[in-house]
């Protein structure tokens, strides 16, 4: 479909003058950007029934959450803003209104930089709205990570972005594409990510916000997505804070018995740290976005199948679009974490010392290995078979180039890489590639490599070419 990018200034305009828009915009933290918006365009008074800025916590909490302080700038705080706001509208005006008004309440509360700049800017945006029906409500909710070094420019992407999202809600409820796309018009990502979207509602029971999210990484809005072992969109700030990350990396198409096995072994020998608790500790199946792409097409089912069968095993998900692991683990240290583990096999820790990954690194493999290995950040290894020799091999086993046995030997004598032991060895055997070949041509040796679950599943649904 194609359409036109307004300026935010005609955007604004364009609510201000539809008389069947009617609503309520507060805002904490980031000041009045998306209210002045609406005021600056002209004609406000057709649209703006209130407008608050609770800055000060003690109101704020007064106002939305009866006086329970805690964290501001999180989707708990915009959801009461939503309830508190959405049901005041309702309360004062739903018996004065004519039969076209239709009723919305904006919301943000936004942590921009602070004097010392010593802050990451970001904050929590939504729209309880009504679309076709007086009194049922849709939502949508955003989160936002603010990218400029000043807090004034922080701002006004704020402004901008607010007006982009009540727009998107009103003309674009219909086609889930334009109505991310919409949402960063006159932006960059140099100057905002948006990190997370979910839209519910009677209007939009319709769409599969797994499906935003991936539609996020795909078009560069933002570099990863996280989904809860539900299969809920989270935002990653939320979900790791104050916790410790074991992630897998893989295309668990299906997940086998051995990805079963490496995530029970990495999980078991993670239970010895000190710090670890069950509550406190998140396994991450991470799925990069260049493992969902066969000749330039998203599969998009075949994404949501493997996902499913993941969340049904009690696993996160994190798409991505990282390919080498410095990345992934960069992306990580954006958040408040307390250890991250990478777990991968053999063969792929052989390429991660691979020199020829890294030309684009002024610093080559050193500069990579720096990266890979910031505090509290450990690599698990699980061993694999040589199927020449039929013998399982360890990290102890591998084969490294001379120039690279130092980096090598630095990593382990440090307790940076760390060999798995306890595997099931009768899984070794077993390779993806295999499972997938079996299962597309009705070979029944498949169902003995992965979980029952898989298994059923697979079947039920005649998952990844499987006839039956």
């Amino acid at each position: 479909m194609e359409r036109d990018i307004l300026t935010t200034k005609r955007k604004a305009l364009a609510i201000n003058l539809d008389p069947t828009i009617y609503g309520t915009i507060a805002e904490i933290g980031g000041g009045q950007e998306v209210a002045r918006a609406f005021f600056q365009a002209g004609g406000a008074s057709g649209t703006i029934a209130k407008t608050i800025s609770a800055y000060d916590k003690v109101f704020s909490d007064y106002l939305y959450s009866d006086g329970d302080s805690g964290r501001y700038v999180c989707l708990k705080r915009l959801q009461q803003m939503l309830d508190a706001e959405y049901k005041q509208l309702i309360d004062v005006l739903n018996s004065e209104r004519s039969p076209d008004k239709r009723f919305f309440v904006f919301a943000n509360t936004v942590e921009t930089l602070n004097f010392r700049k010593d802050n990451q800017g970001h904050g929590w945006l939504g729209v309880r709205f009504e679309l076709t029906k007086q009194g049922a409500a849709n939502e949508v909710v955003v989160h936002v990570r603010l990218n400029e070094n000043d807090a004034i420019l922080q701002q006004y992407t704020l402004g901008t972005l607010g007006v982009n999202l009540i727009y998107a809600c009103f003309y674009y409820p219909k086609s889930p594409t334009l109505f991310l796309q919409s949402l960063m018009d006159n932006l960059s990502t140099d100057r905002v990510e948006i990190t997370m979207v979910r839209m519910g509602g009677p209007d939009l029971d319709y769409v599969d916000n797994r499906l935003l999210g991936v539609q996020l990484v795909k078009n560069g809005m933002t570099p990863a997505i996280f989904f809860d072992r539900y299969g809920n969109v989270q935002e990653p700030d939320d979900m790791l804070y104050k916790k410790n990350a074991l992630v897998l990396r893989g295309r668990f198409r299906p997940i086998t018995y051995v990805g079963f096995d490496i995530l029970k072994t990495s999980y078991a020998h993670f239970k010895k740290n000190a710090l670890f608790k069950p509550d406190n500790t998140l396994q991450i199946c991470e799925i990069t976005l260049n493992n969902l792409l066969e000749e330039g097409e998203l599969k998009e089912r075949d994404f949501l199948d493997r996902v499913d069968l993941l969340n049904g095993m009690g696993q996160n998900v994190l798409i991505s679009n990282f390919r080498e692991f410095y990345r992934l683990v960069d992306y990580f240290g954006r958040f408040k974490h307390k250890n991250l583990r990478i777990v991968m096999g053999i063969p792929t820790f052989v390429k991660v010392l691979d020199k020829s990954y890294y030309a684009n690194l002024p610093g080559g493999l050193l500069e990579a290995v720096g990266k890979m290995f910031p505090a509290r950040t450990k690599f698990y290894i699980y061993p694999a078979l040589d199927r020449n020799t039929g013998n399982i091999r360890y990290i102890t086993d591998i084969t490294i180039p001379d120039d690279v046995m130092h980096i090598f030997h630095y990593l382990k004598q440090n307790d940076l890489i760390v060999s798995l032991t306890g595997v099931n060895e009768q899984w070794l055997k077993i390779t993806s590639d295999e499972v997938l070949s079996l299962i597309q041509s009705n070979d029944k040796r498949w169902e003995s490599m992965v979980p029952k679950y898989v298994v059923k599943t697979i079947k039920q649904k005649k998952l990844f070419g499987y006839s039956g």
